[in-house]
């Protein structure tokens, strides 16, 4: 089975001034289909820049990436915004969703620029499925103020969902919530992956890449470790664990 991701001796050089900075060097890397990967590193490790060329939202100063199939290396800005419509769903920490419209205009959002216009009545049922998937449909009509920040990721994951995208991307997606919240939204992420959605995942918090299944570690633009997760948490047993842990501090409160 081919790769849904191969990159081959990617680089990023950056022209800042006198001294050229070398982002990313020599970056070899092969993601298949139904995986769930962490990718980690300090800051200045090359993770973000890695993470931008995945999503082609940057182009490599040299090497090959082929995207499901398709060498986007050389492509125009024009044609790496359609790889990115049709191909990758994009999942942030800061959920970038539109204050003054409700979850379910928020999903609709990335089928208005795909090259295939659906009519309206097939948008709303695909944003309606995507609510559904993350466990919010009977939220669709709420705006995002009315949600938790655990529920707005949520939406945001579902717009990332809607146009059916090969790869799921996700950058430091726990970033801004609690302990249980981003237990709870990992136990997304893992009910995806287990759908056999393909995740590559931004994050700082070593506990939380404990919830993927492959690791992949950046330093000075290296991956210097690429490990299978032996001993993978699963959200459904943290999740008990924490309500075990409020119910006890509850009761020792009285």
């Amino acid at each position: 089975m081919a790769a849904v991701v191969k990159i081959e001796e990617i680089h990023k050089i950056y022209d800042s001034g006198e001294v050229p900075v070398h982002a990313v060097r020599g970056v070899s890397l092969e993601i298949q289909r139904g995986e769930f990967v962490a990718l980690m590193g300090a800051s200045g490790s090359g993770k973000s820049t890695l993470m931008n060329l995945l999503g082609c939202l940057d182009r490599p100063t040299r090497g090959r990436y082929l995207l499901d199939g398709i060498d986007v290396s050389g492509l125009d800005r024009n044609e790496l915004a359609d790889i990115r419509n049709q191909k990758l769903g994009f999942v942030f920490q800061g959920f970038n969703l539109l204050s003054r419209t409700s979850a379910l205009e928020n999903v609709e959002l990335p089928m208005m620029y795909g090259r295939h216009q659906l009519s309206a009545r097939e948008m709303r049922e695909r944003a309606l499925h995507s609510l559904e998937i993350v466990g919010l449909a009977d939220r669709s009509g709420h705006f995002p103020n009315q949600l938790s920040g655990g529920q707005q990721q949520r939406v945001a994951i579902a717009r990332a969902l809607v146009n059916r995208p090969e790869v799921l991307l996700a950058d430091e997606p726990t970033g801004n919530l609690d302990s249980k919240t981003s237990v709870e939204v990992m136990g997304v992420f893992q009910k995806l992956n287990d759908q056999g959605i393909t995740i590559v995942m931004v994050t700082h918090e070593l506990d939380i890449a404990h919830y993927c299944k492959r690791n992949l570690i950046l330093r000075d633009g290296y991956i210097v470790s690429d490990v299978q997760v032996k001993e993978r948490l699963l959200s459904a047993t943290e999740l008990a664990k924490l309500k075990s842990a409020e119910a006890e501090a509850k009761l020792t409160a009285h």
